[in-house]
């Protein structure tokens, strides 16, 4: 809930919503320019600071895995996203998803899978 806490209120309106019909685990929300810096260096971002979509506060981004967090089950990740994309969807709230940057439901098309991240569209 404290990852949580960080993030714009729309998105935690979503993920408590999530949270009723799928487990989770909020990984982060905001990160700070430290933060932001190691995610960049360990390749778990692309952006440096204060270019990210989580370092804005509150974030407008978060990252979220199904629990318990299994890396290499990616079907998983899959099954997750299209859940909280439905959530999403119901509630009026557009998301984009890391595993299909450019929304156009082609998963084979994207150069970077960051299967935990979504941001407010």
């Amino acid at each position: 809930m404290r990852n949580l806490s960080t993030v714009n209120g729309r998105l935690q309106d979503v993920f408590l919503e999530v949270i009723k019909g799928y487990d989770c685990s909020i990984l982060c929300g905001f990160r700070n320019e430290e933060d932001q810096d190691e995610a960049f260096h360990t390749g778990r971002s692309q952006k440096k600071w204060p270019d990210g979509r989580h370092n804005k506060a509150p974030s407008n981004a978060v990252d979220v895995a199904p629990w318990p967090i299994d890396w290499n089950n990616k079907k998983r990740f899959y099954h997750f996203a299209g859940y909280v994309k439905g959530v999403a969807d119901k509630m009026g709230i557009k998301l984009r998803w890391g595993g299909d940057w450019d929304s156009d439901n082609d998963l084979d098309d994207q150069s970077l899978f960051d299967l935990v991240h979504f941001e407010l569209i």
